[in-house]
């Protein structure tokens, strides 16, 4: 057998000592890292630049807290989309929330339901923009100068496949007269939609 050139050096044998070393220096970043997260990111759009009354903030309603009049069986309602944004006036801000049951497969419809809390109260449903009675799937859901605007994807007929929507519509909402009036909004006539 023949001897290496270079002497075996200290430094390049491993032991228990180095490995426990390296572990704990692994444990210090991760822990490290776990405290150095960002905030969490939101959808939240405020129309005026604040929210609530007389400078005081107020927190949009929470559509987790909220229970949903969908019928799902043994699965559970899911949020899909959600905003956030002013809709009558009143400086708190409301929540509108696109939920469906969680099918796991298939093109479940979708509930459009504006959520709204006082101070001090849980918040409740105030308004069902879209029925999952009218077997709609939504997407796009955006809210602008105090309008909800959404797409609707719908179905002509029972035989249309579930997974091929052949109605497809956009819809605006906006607080009129205590009530939320439904119209077509004006770039979507432009667009052709």
């Amino acid at each position: 057998m023949q001897q290496p050139a270079v002497p075996e050096l200290a430094h390049t044998t491993t032991r228990p000592i180095h490995w426990l070393a390296t572990a704990t220096a692994l444990a210090a970043v991760v822990a490290v890292c776990g405290f150095l997260q960002p905030d969490s990111a939101t959808a939240a759009q405020n129309d005026h630049g604040r929210i609530g009354t007389r400078g005081q903030s107020a927190a949009p309603p929470d559509p987790a807290t909220v229970r949903f009049p969908l019928v799902c069986g043994p699965v559970k309602p899911v949020v899909q989309h959600k905003a956030v944004g002013d809709l009558d006036g009143d400086g708190r801000p409301e929540t509108v929330a696109v939920v469906h049951c969680d099918a796991g497969t298939g093109t479940p419809p979708s509930g459009v339901y504006v959520l709204t809390q006082t101070p001090g109260a849980r918040a409740r449903i105030v308004a069902t923009l879209v029925d999952p009675k009218d077997h709609y799937t939504v997407s796009d859901l955006r809210i602008r100068g105090g309008a909800v605007t959404a797409t609707l994807d719908g179905y002509s007929s029972p035989d249309v496949p579930r997974y091929r929507p052949d109605i497809h519509d956009t819809a605006k909402w906006q607080w009129r007269n205590g009530a939320f009036v439904r119209s077509t909004p004006a770039d979507a006539e432009a667009r052709g939609v």
